[in-house]
């Protein structure tokens, strides 16, 4: 009876020393150094861990690019439409004649062609353009679809008189769009092989408005705002395709060059094959 009580005591004596104890919580010792929590709130938005691209500047951005110079000039051409403007149409054509007389010649005819001349001497000749023949042809179809819907559209609204008072379809120019529009592709199928492909193409098109104001067949509003639907045309035209025949290049291997053999005029027909 006696072990009994005292077994008893120690069990009592032990559980009050235990209770007395102070309970030591299981913090880190030194907790600035503990690693933060993962974030799983986002952890399903790039599984992969593929670093997601910058967002550009709107400004840098293919459509801006494409879209800016031809809104300035149609818009200059909007903005001295009828007239308008500091410097108005009959300004214009007051000064265009003071340097060039009034003329009836037809040369603008053929040159509004020229830059496409241009662009199949060149890749004949065995330069590489940026496409191939056939996307360039696409390309070509594609832009001047653009060009004479908008151009008949809006010549259609405008109403307004040509110079010379022969009808009402004055407003834009379409010889300059025609012919800022071929400028326009030469440049961008050749400004990487050189500059001067573009330059020689755009002073051509630069000739044919300026030979539209001396025949008064157009203001000088309708020859820039021309100018700006050629180029958008064409920008448009690179911007919407896909180049859906581009995995491999047709008609890059072939080339033709004019000889002369003695008096005798000729073409060089060259062949390059694949390796």
């Amino acid at each position: 009876m006696t072990s009994f009580f005292s077994s008893t005591r120690a069990v009592l004596v032990g559980l009050l020393l235990s209770a007395a104890t102070p309970v030591l919580a299981q913090v880190p010792l030194n907790p600035a150094n503990a690693p933060a929590p993962a974030d799983t709130t986002h952890k399903y938005e790039n599984p992969l861990g593929v670093p997601t691209a910058a967002k550009k500047p709107f400004f840098k951005s293919k459509l801006f690019k494409a879209v800016a110079i031809p809104a300035v000039l149609i818009g200059y051409g909007a903005y001295t439409f009828n007239g308008g403007g500091f410097y108005t149409n009959q300004d214009a054509q007051r000064d265009i004649h003071r340097v060039f007389p009034s003329s009836q010649s037809r040369v603008a005819d053929i040159l509004i062609f020229v830059p496409y001349l241009e662009l199949g001497a060149v890749a004949l000749a065995g330069v590489e353009s940026r496409n191939d023949r056939i996307n360039t042809l696409l390309l070509i179809a594609k832009g001047e679809a653009i060009m004479l819907a908008s151009t008949f559209i809006v010549k259609s609204l405008s109403h307004e008189e040509r110079p010379d008072g022969s009808d009402n379809l004055s407003f834009p120019s379409g010889h300059t769009a025609q012919a800022f529009l071929a400028a326009s592709i030469v440049h961008t199928e050749f400004r990487d092989k050189s500059q001067w492909y573009g330059i020689g193409a755009y002073a051509v098109a630069t000739s044919v408005g300026v030979l539209r104001m001396v025949v008064d067949k157009h203001w000088q509003s309708d020859v820039v705002a021309g100018a700006g639907f050629g180029i958008l045309s064409a920008h448009l035209a690179y911007l919407t395709h896909r180049n859906r025949w581009g995995r491999k290049s047709i008609g890059r291997d072939i080339g033709i060059v004019p000889t002369f053999y003695g008096k005798t005029p000729g073409l060089c027909l060259t062949w390059r094959p694949k390796k």
